[in-house]
């Protein structure tokens, strides 16, 4: 039995603007996690078992978009072998559709588990890329940072069509992340954010220059230690991203009640329209803000810290 595993992930800075070639950060949340598990199998067939979606299926009977079978066919092909007598099980503690990076943390398990039992080693650089193809089947336009930073594992400075850049926190910080509930369809609103950029590009090309200076400035700050700064930072972003049209009600409660708990700074993480709301705590607020947060109706909060 071979078992690889991967972490979620949360944006930190420059969502959206980051498909727009604009710089975003991103961190590992190791305390959530997706599994998979590959077992031999007596006959030729391979078989997919999606623990948390209740399905069992053959590879040979899934469809070319099933995203499972298209990261097993696609790291089968980059293995070199045939995909053939095994079984393949996939169970993850990642919330769906939550802004977390399920479905990246999924791929990355996946490739993992795959160069394992086939004996090859895969390349952090290769594994990403690989889980970046199947990204496209989740999020038609995917920034590719989802996938960078699940498997490197490290925080990730990420700029599209540039070398990717790793780097390290000087200073730990403490996050909540509190789930509103609501699913966050990426696809829609990167799709929604495509067409409001086509309809007034200036507009739109000047908040996504705005979110970018944003990212430049938490780097800067994560390096130098300087945590304090990053609470005005995440407020600025967060009013951007309200501008740009993928924050909602359920965002906007729990950033308020954050910040009313104490948080230096709260926003939205991922692609809005649902999903996260991240806030900066410390030691003294972080169990304030944790109960502010499912006071306000978060359906559940991962303090998280990034270090």
């Amino acid at each position: 039995m071979i078992n690889a595993t991967a972490p979620g992930k949360i944006i930190l800075f420059g969502e959206h603007a980051v498909v727009y070639a604009r710089p975003a950060i991103a961190v590992p949340v190791f305390h959530v996690r997706a599994q998979a598990t590959i077992e031999p199998r007596a006959d030729a067939r391979v078989v997919i078992v999606a623990r948390d979606l209740a399905r069992e299926y053959a590879l040979d009977d899934a469809p070319a978009d099933d995203p499972l079978a298209a990261i097993i066919r696609a790291t089968c092909a980059r293995l070199n072998v045939a995909p053939q007598n095994f079984c393949i099980a996939i169970h993850s503690t990642i919330p769906l559709a939550s802004g977390l990076g399920s479905g990246a943390a999924v791929s990355v398990a996946i490739v993992r588990a795959l160069a394992k039992f086939f004996g090859v080693t895969l390349s952090e650089v290769e594994v990403s890329a690989l889980a970046y193809e199947t990204e496209k089947l989740h999020h038609g336009t995917p920034s590719g940072i989802d996938n960078t930073v699940i498997a490197f594992e490290q925080p990730v400075y990420f700029v599209r069509g540039q070398p990717i850049e790793t780097f390290r926190v000087a200073r730990p910080f403490t996050l909540a992340i509190a789930d509103t509930g609501v699913a966050a369809p990426t696809k829609i609103a990167v799709g929604d954010v495509r067409r409001a950029w086509e309809a007034d590009r200036a507009r739109c090309e000047s908040l996504f220059d705005q979110i970018g200076a944003l990212a430049r400035d938490a780097r800067a700050a994560l390096e130098r230690g300087a945590v304090d700064a990053l609470g005005d930072l995440m407020n600025a972003n967060q009013v951007l991203l309200r501008a740009i049209g993928v924050s909602s009600p359920e965002i906007e409660t729990l950033v308020g009640a954050a910040l009313r708990a104490g948080a230096r700074g709260a926003k939205l993480s991922g692609a809005g329209r649902g999903g996260n709301v991240i806030a900066l705590a410390d030691a003294v607020t972080q169990d304030e803000v944790e109960r502010a947060l499912l006071d306000a109706g978060a359906r559940r909060v991962i303090v998280t810290r990034v270090a």
